[in-house]
């Protein structure tokens, strides 16, 4: 990838990673009043919309479980979970390894125009751009489940 879409991926993935990290695992599947996910959801949503954004939208191929989409894809909840679900930390080193990945892109495919449009964006650099902002997004919405949810830990 170019050096300027590495960097912004790099401090973004970075810094999705340490957040997730941070949040004690016992309260990672806490759904708060008034979300539909839980963090456990948000982080698999992540490392699965970058897989298929990044590889399956240009090269129609994927790196992780099929099972991820119908778990992790957009429109699903962690109440229709059942069967076998990765962990967090699982998800964070895919997450980890995903990254190596997304740095072994050519920058020369980030102008590659896509078989068809995905909102409007035509190449791969162009989703690469909407990848960082909905992985900053996501970035937002655990730490504020957590903030809620520690908040109401502490009230009880």
């Amino acid at each position: 990838m170019s050096q300027l879409v590495i960097k912004q991926f790099e401090m973004t993935r970075s810094w999705f990673i340490e957040v997730a990290e941070s949040v004690p695992r016992g309260i990672t599947n806490i759904q708060p009043q008034g979300f539909n996910n839980n963090i456990h959801w948000h982080i698999g949503h992540v490392l699965t919309s970058a897989d298929q954004i990044m590889f399956g939208l240009h090269h129609n191929k994927s790196y992780l479980p099929t099972v991820y989409v119908e778990l992790f894809n957009r429109g699903t909840y962690p109440s229709d979970w059942g069967g076998d679900v990765p962990s967090v930390e699982e998800l964070i080193t895919q997450l980890k390894d995903q990254w190596v990945r997304l740095q072994q892109i050519p920058a020369e495919q980030l102008t590659d125009t896509l078989k068809e449009p995905f909102i409007g964006l035509e190449t791969l650099g162009e989703v690469a751009g909407f990848a960082i902002v909905h992985e900053s997004i996501h970035i937002g919405k655990i730490q504020e489940m957590k903030r809620i949810i520690e908040y109401a830990e502490t009230t009880n």
